[in-house]
């Protein structure tokens, strides 16, 4: 009996500690958000060009700078996830160079980032686990020339 009250107990303690997410939602499925308190702001959604050969590959972008900037050094992501897995989602520090952005992969390595289901209809939070220094950034699933950039300031 006591086993049974203190298994029950253990339950009601455990749902209270869950939380449910009252926060605004994405206008845009597969694109993430920046979470500036109550409102969103769209991340720059761009295709990156391919350069060079298997051993010194470079990804492109067009443009210097992103024209979505945040002021927060570990900025939080908000993402209706339909197509995208957001497991599968890495940052980058990009590189401007010559009027546009740069990935050497030779170089590169991937940020952290922290990834947590919201809602069970596809609702996602990704955190930059690490302080980001000012510059250009972009969330790029595995395997895709998708990219989201962003500019830390």
């Amino acid at each position: 009996m006591a086993r049974r009250v203190l298994l029950v107990l253990l339950a009601v303690g455990l749902a209270g500690l869950a939380q449910r997410y009252e926060g605004p939602r994405p206008a845009k499925k597969d694109v993430p958000y920046l979470l500036h308190a109550a409102n969103l702001i769209e991340t720059e959604a761009v295709e990156a060009r391919q350069e060079g050969k298997k051993d010194d590959l470079i990804y492109t972008i067009a443009g210097a700078t992103s024209p979505v900037a945040t002021p927060i050094a570990e900025p939080i992501f908000i993402m209706q996830a339909e197509k995208t897995v957001p497991e599968r989602i890495e940052l980058y520090k990009l590189e401007s160079k010559g009027g546009r952005r740069e990935l050497q992969i030779k170089r590169a390595h991937a940020l952290r980032l922290d990834v947590t289901r919201l809602s069970s209809d596809g609702l996602w939070k990704l955190e930059v686990a690490e302080s980001l220094e000012p510059g250009e950034y972009s969330l790029s699933p595995k395997d895709s020339n998708q990219g989201f950039c962003f500019e830390e300031r």
